[in-house]
């Protein structure tokens, strides 16, 4: 991470020429400066920089942040003057696609927490309480949690509502204000009371406006792994107990795993499997949940996430362009993707970042 990942992506995986970050890089290493950029993957991108400065990682990773932030506010900005983020962005910094979307924007909110953590800049603040004026007055949805985007679109998705989740409990960190708690809360609510099958143990991904699920439920074991570790987090802010769900989550996910011990892609609520390729993201998310039970003190778990790491390491990071990866393989071990996403490093920065806070 610290000798390859952090300098590769951000020299190569910058644009000296438009600024910004570059969406992928070849197979080779090199940056394709001709694929469009998704504000998200701008988002995440200042999240990593500012993460591993904050940890001591790449001081210098502070100033690589703040000029992504620069870009962001300078060219991501609705064009219309209204509030927001818009959704994709051409190599020259020109609005592809205007949909102001309620992922991206709780990758944004991530991203400025993280670098309000690092010197709690005013105007940062600023931005974080403006965008969460925007929630409040756009995104909000009367049947509870936030819409899918402005304009609102079906079906409505967890995805969101799970990174809106985790960004709300980094602004806590960053600024300890408790109407973060607060708002965090709300949507552990929602989880309880709608994004979760208390009865089968899984997370649904997919549901109408109220709310209610749509069957066949979709299962992403990647995203059953994500909630353990959120779910640790939002313990730690608040004092809420959340070792029941995480155990059973954690359980869930695990029905899912292919031979090589990884969690495919995606099953269903009986715990079959619809899609047995397997991506790196949810090897990173089943390291950091084997890691949050580990920090709880359960038992075996410390070991079960250095078995984790070691998957991810020896199966998608040994790469033959150093701070790489491997993105997909399918069911018989054969690479899909040949590009190297840039939205992958969130994951894994996220997943070494908290082995190295926890395990040691």
């Amino acid at each position: 991470m610290i000798h390859h990942c952090l300098p590769l992506w951000s020299t190569e995986g910058w644009d000296q020429d438009n600024g910004g970050f570059v969406e992928r890089l070849n197979i080779c290493g090199q940056a394709d400066r001709d694929a469009p950029r998704r504000v998200r993957v701008q988002a995440r991108q200042i999240y990593c920089y500012a993460k591993a400065a904050q940890i001591g990682w790449y001081p210098q990773g502070a100033e690589i942040a703040r000029r992504g932030l620069d870009y962001l506010l300078t060219k991501a900005r609705s064009p219309d003057g209204k509030p927001g983020y818009v959704h994709l962005l051409a190599p020259d910094g020109s609005v592809l696609n205007p949909l102001r979307d309620t992922y991206d924007h709780a990758f944004v909110l991530l991203a400025l927490a993280a670098l309000y953590q690092l010197d709690q800049d005013p105007q940062i603040r600023a931005e974080i309480d403006s965008l969460m004026a925007f929630f409040d007055s756009e995104l909000r949805s009367p049947d509870g949690g936030y819409a899918e985007g402005v304009p609102a679109s079906l079906p409505r998705r967890q995805n969101p509502q799970m990174h809106l989740f985790e960004a709300l409990i980094a602004c806590f960190d960053a600024t300890h204000d408790q109407a973060f708690q607060a708002r965090a809360g709300d949507l552990f609510g929602l989880f309880i009371a709608s994004l979760y099958d208390g009865k089968k143990q899984v997370l649904g991904e997919y549901f109408e406006q109220d709310w209610s699920r749509i069957e066949p439920v979709s299962v992403e074991p990647g995203h059953q792994a994500e909630w353990v570790w959120l779910l640790k987090g939002f313990e730690r802010i608040t004092g809420c107990p959340t070792k029941r769900h995480r155990g059973e989550l954690l359980a869930s996910a695990l029905r899912f795993r292919d031979a090589t011990g990884c969690l495919v892609d995606e099953g269903d609520a009986e715990g079959r499997i619809h899609k047995a390729s397997r991506r790196c993201w949810p090897q990173t998310e089943v390291a950091k949940a084997w890691i949050a039970q580990a920090e709880a003190g359960e038992a075996g778990a410390a070991d079960e996430a250095r078995a984790a790491l070691v998957r991810l390491h020896t199966l998608y990071l040994s790469h033959p362009v150093k701070g790489g990866w491997y993105d997909q393989f399918d069911a018989e071990g054969r690479s899909l993707v040949e590009a190297i996403p840039a939205s992958s490093f969130y994951h894994v920065l996220c997943a070494v970042a908290e082995a190295d806070r926890v395990l040691g």
